[in-house]
């Protein structure tokens, strides 16, 4: 006999999502969505795999390592099932859309499957739910992306969430304005990754006691843009840091009551972005909720997003809530089961006479059974 144990074996970071979760996640990505629409976010749907020349061009290049291959049996060409949603946003926008009136606001939800998971993350297949807004430079756009991915978040019942922001860029460009050279600039990034000020000293060279201050500005929004602002800076590095401030500003003036917290050396996760970003998180979850920000899309076109993942997401919130199940006898009429159905009952038909029919409603997961037209509460 074949043993049924190793026909339930899933590949490491896979899983099945079982009831009541699965529906769960769909109903959080759905109110995630409504969100988003009622912000002029348009959904649209992208192909599971892509000919590797499409999903790796642009911004698409930063998933190459962490993305499946397989050849199409039809073209003979190599495809790569996706690991990140927004190069493929990115992708439409430039070609499907490159007509339609700018700014582009698009949203999405998709299964991504990377090679392999993270430490925070091991999950190599998860829900991914976001927004791209492309064709706009402006600073309220970098604004108007936080404060969506925040309201989403609050909506569907994350309670305490924290924005960090960071700005990718600022740390190379205050390198370049003292003239380090890559080896320098790699080693000083290795050690403001550790938060390593021992190290920053040790590596940055002439940039040590700026790099320093960047480092120990890190902090709650006011005072840690506060302390940025005032920090004298290479005419190249200022504007980036101008932007970060104005960003911050812009979102703790519209949400007051956001925990905002700003990091301007924080650059891991944020290889592809070109500006002003953020990172999602709630308490005692492990990892974060999200990240998103600026990037350069197709052709150089600004853009600015975020992705949220929803398997850390649902370890925000509380489980599921239980929709009252009635079990109903078979031979009930269909119009009785109809008039349950639309006062909000979950109804399961009964498909054949049982003896007991309150032992079968208990068998069956059901809190209520329908006996001699009345509904009956099943004993605790």
């Amino acid at each position: 006999m074949t043993d049924p144990a190793p026909l339930a074996l899933l590949p490491a970071g896979l899983r099945d999502l079982l009831p009541p979760d699965a529906a769960h996640e769909a109903a959080v990505a759905a109110a995630l969505g409504s969100v988003f629409a009622s912000h002029g976010y348009e959904p649209v749907k992208p192909p599971l795999v892509e000919f590797e020349d499409s999903l790796f061009a642009g911004i698409g290049a930063a998933t190459a390592a962490a993305t499946f291959r397989l050849m199409d049996p039809a073209s003979r060409r190599m495809m790569g099932v996706r690991a990140d949603l927004t190069p493929q946003i990115a992708r439409i926008a430039a070609h499907r859309l490159a007509r339609a009136p700018r700014p582009l606001r698009l949203s999405y939800a998709g299964d991504v499957l990377r090679v392999a998971g993270g430490q925070l993350r091991p999950e190599r297949e998860f829900l991914q739910v976001g927004v791209e807004l492309i064709g706009s430079d402006a600073a309220a756009a970098d604004a108007e992306v936080i404060l969506l991915a925040a309201e989403a978040l609050t909506g569907v019942g994350v309670a305490r969430l924290t924005v960090d922001l960071t700005q990718p860029t600022l740390v190379r460009a205050v390198c370049q304005g003292f003239g380090l050279d890559d080896a320098a600039m790699d080693a000083v990034r290795a050690a403001l990754d550790r938060k390593d000020a021992n190290a920053v000293a040790a590596t940055g060279g002439a940039a040590a006691e700026t790099l320093a201050a960047l480092l120990r500005a890190a902090g709650a929004h006011p005072r840690a843009t506060e302390a940025l602002a005032a920090i004298a800076l290479p005419e190249a590095a200022r504007a980036a840091r101008d932007r970060l401030v104005a960003v911050a500003g812009l979102v703790a003036e519209a949400a007051p009551e956001r925990v905002l917290t700003v990091d301007p050396v924080e650059y891991r996760g944020f290889e592809y972005q070109t500006g002003v970003s953020f990172t999602l998180f709630g308490p005692g979850v492990r990892g974060d909720l999200g990240r998103g920000g600026r990037y350069a899309a197709a052709a150089g076109e600004p853009a600015t997003g975020f992705t949220l993942f929803m398997d850390s997401v649902l370890r925000a919130l509380p489980g599921p809530k239980r929709v009252p199940r009635l079990f109903l006898p078979h031979g009930a009429p269909h119009v009785e089961a109809a008039r349950l159905r639309a006062e909000g009952w979950i109804v399961v038909a009964g498909l054949a006479p049982v003896a007991d029919p309150i032992a079968e409603a208990a068998r069956l997961g059901c809190g209520h059974v329908r006996v001699d037209g009345a509904v009956v509460a099943l004993p605790a």
